[in-house]
Formats: C-alpha cells, sequence, structure tokens
C-alpha cells in the first residue's frame, strides 16, 4: 500500500517524537530499532525510508528533545526564574527522565557518539544558555554568560547525580544543595 506524502512526514514525526523520549529514558543503546519503531506504530522496514541509521535517528531525535527543552525553558524561565529551577530539581524530573531534560539523559551518549550527535548536542547546549542568559541579573552580556554556565552546569549536575544515586536522602541533598546555591534558587 503506498503511503502518501503527508503520511510519511506524520510518520516520521512519531518516530522522532518517541525516540526522543525513549533514548532519554535508555539511552541511544539502550533500545533496538525494532523497539523503536514499534513504539511509533510503525515496522522496522520502514525505519531506513526515514534515516540513514540509528546514528542519524540519535542525531535528530536529539535536536528534538533539545529543542523541545528549550521552548519550555522559555515558558518557564518567562514567568519566573526561581519556579522554574525548583520544578527543573523537583523529584517529578528526577523520576520521568523520558519527559525530562535532554542535557541530563543524553549528555553520556552524546559523548560517546559521533559527530553529527555532538554537533548537535553542542547547538543544543547554545541555545539553552542563550535562553538562560537573558535571565541573569549581571551587568553585562560576558557576565551573564558566565552565570548561565554556572548555573546551568550546576541545574545538569545536580540532577544527574541525584538520579544515579541510590539514597533517597543524598538525592534530596545534591538538589537542595544546588538549590540554594543558585542565585534564582530561592535558597
Amino acid at each position: 500500500m503506498k503511503v502518501t506524502r503527508e503520511q510519511a512526514e506524520a510518520n516520521r514525526e512519531r518516530i522522532l517524537d518517541s525516540a526522543a523520549q525513549l533514548f532519554r529514558e535508555r539511552g541511544f543503546d539502550g533500545i533496538g530499532l525494532n523497539d523503536l519503531m514499534q513504539a511509533a506504530g510503525l515496522t522496522r522496514g520502514g525505519f531506513y525510508g526515514h534515516f540513514e541509521s540509528k546514528d542519524d535517528l540519535a542525531a535528530q531525535a536529539t535536536r528534538r528533545a533539545m529543542q523541545t527543552n528549550r521552548d519550555e525553558w522559555k515558558k518557564q524561565t518567562d514567568r519566573s526564574l526561581t519556579a522554574w529551577v525548583r520544578t527543573y530539581l523537583s523529584d517529578a524530573h528526577r523520576d520521568h527522565p523520558g519527559a525530562g531534560c535532554s542535557l541530563v539523559a543524553l549528555a553520556g551518549d552524546a559523548a560517546r557518539g559521533g559527530p553529527a550527535v555532538k554537533q548537535v548536542f553542542s547547538e543544543g547546549v547554545e541555545r539553552l544558555l542563550a535562553t538562560l542568559q537573558t535571565q541573569m541579573p549581571a551587568a553585562d552580556a560576558a557576565e551573564q554568560r558566565e552565570e548561565a554556565l554556572v548555573m546551568l552546569s550546576t541545574l545538569v549536575g545536580a540532577l544527574l547525580l541525584s538520579r544515579a544515586v541510590g539514597d533517597e536522602r543524598l538525592s534530596r541533598e545534591l538538589r537542595d544543595a544546588a538549590r540554594h546555591h543558585l542565585p534564582a534558587g530561592g535558597g
């Protein structure tokens, strides 16, 4: 059965959305093509009609996840940077990596990934930094960028470590300490 151009594009979008979520949950190597395609409601046979390789999908799904994060960060930081920091360092965000920050979920995979994934990841970090930089109180752009770098590194590091430890008390301490030391953390 012939698939229309519109249906092919809709299928591609479903694959990207599913992959963006599943890669954040399980990592690039934690899920195979069969499971990725099944999650999108499609068969493996159609994969190569949309993507050159799993690496190509990883780069494009990373771009999708990073853009989703940036859109959400922009909405949240425009409302209240303090509230956004609390939400970012919350139990809910820690416990749901598939819907959470792609920086935390995909950094290790991106570090081991190919040039395309690293390029997409770098571009995504720059865009997220630009979003944060506009919210920093420093007097000039260089200081705002430095503050944004510190905030981003602190948030990502605290959330990553809080997910990695098996101790609820330590997980909370990591996030509370980060929140306390960030200018917008409300600490």
